[in-house]
């Protein structure tokens, strides 16, 4: 079974989150879901966006960085939309990495070096996601797809950004089962 760190997206640390963590944890694995907000949630986009703004994408970083300090080297990062920032960046400069699993999120691959050798990495978003598509995610996951034969991208009709986050009103069963059947299988590896 795969220990994995989960990294909330910027409503933080909700129970849309916790209860995605426990569906990897019913299947056998191991997850842990740090609070990069310290206890702090919002119930829109925007306010956890702008306090991710105002606490500074560098402390984020950090605060990702600390989270996993006391955890062994082989985990397998995994971040949903904001949470992608640590998870992405723990899995591309953290040696040891098992894996990657980036949900409604992606980064140029290059802000934190080349992808490792060896470590998959699978990104799901929606095809018509503004904030997945306009906003230059999906063009750094066909690159980072392209750049090597470790990566998979996920793409599901529709335009909700949250998609699997079954305690919001973007919620999609039918995509959200797909993308669990599929992160599952990447954690069985």
């Amino acid at each position: 079974m795969a220990e994995v760190v989960l990294f909330h997206h910027a409503l933080g640390l909700t129970p849309g989150v916790t209860a995605f963590a426990d569906d990897l944890r019913a299947a056998g694995h191991t997850v842990h879901t740090p609070d990069l907000y310290a206890g702090a949630t919002f119930d829109t986009v925007d306010a956890g966006v702008g306090h991710a703004r105002a606490t500074g994408s560098g402390e984020l970083l950090d605060r990702g960085a600390a989270a996993v300090a006391d955890l062994p080297a082989e985990l397998v990062y995994a971040g949903m939309s904001l949470g992608v920032l640590p998870a992405q960046s723990l899995a591309q400069t953290r040696p040891g990495a098992r894996g990657a699993v980036l949900l409604y999120s992606c980064l140029p691959a290059e802000e934190f070096g080349a992808w490792p050798a060896g470590v998959p990495v699978q990104v799901h978003g929606m095809d018509a996601d503004p904030l997945f598509v306009d906003d230059g995610d999906l063009d750094a996951a066909r690159a980072l797809a392209a750049s090597t034969a470790d990566a998979e991208l996920f793409t599901y009709p529709g335009d909700q950004h949250y998609f699997a986050d079954r305690t919001l009103p973007s919620y999609d069963p039918d995509a959200a089962t797909l993308l669990l059947r599929r992160v599952l299988d990447l954690l069985a590896r």
